[in-house]
């Protein structure tokens, strides 16, 4: 291969995984946005997704990185049904950050969220910290959750 048709070659899939990276997800928030390391809003299912179905929910921290929240599902009055899901670590050790607000009841059409993902080391050096990393953490009533947690 010649080294100009490689370079244009490694463009061309530089250009489709960018196209598709951004096409994939939002903008932050209004909870987020404008805050340090908030990377955009994407697509989230729960595993017990309920395909066509209006679902209620109420988040436990609104969006707050620096604390482990549980996203607890209601019916469309604010009481509890018995679902829930924590936040999370993912793969490339971005967070996702549930929202909106704390406590506010919102709905999901189709039973599909749209979270916040967080890079917790801008996140935490955006609060004055040398940096900082994604882990799990406890938040009940969600079996599993994360939060960003900063360097001394």
């Amino acid at each position: 291969m010649s080294r100009l048709f490689t370079l244009a070659l490694a463009f061309g899939i530089a250009s489709i995984l960018s196209t598709t990276l951004v096409s994939a997800s939002g903008e932050p928030s209004s909870g987020a946005k404008g805050m340090p390391g908030a990377a955009g809003t994407f697509e989230f299912k729960p595993t017990d997704w309920i395909e066509g179905a209006t679902s209620w929910w109420k988040d436990t921290d609104g969006v707050d990185p620096g604390k482990a929240g549980c996203h607890i599902g209601t019916d469309e009055n604010g009481r509890p049904n018995g679902r829930t899901f924590g936040e999370a670590c993912l793969p490339d050790g971005m967070l996702v950050e549930s929202n909106p607000g704390a406590d506010e009841l919102h709905s999901h059409k189709n039973d599909i969220g749209h979270p916040d993902k967080f890079d917790c080391n801008a996140w935490c050096a955006g609060k004055g910290s040398s940096g900082g990393a994604c882990v799990v953490a406890a938040a009940p009533p969600c079996a599993e959750s994360a939060k960003c947690q900063c360097n001394n």
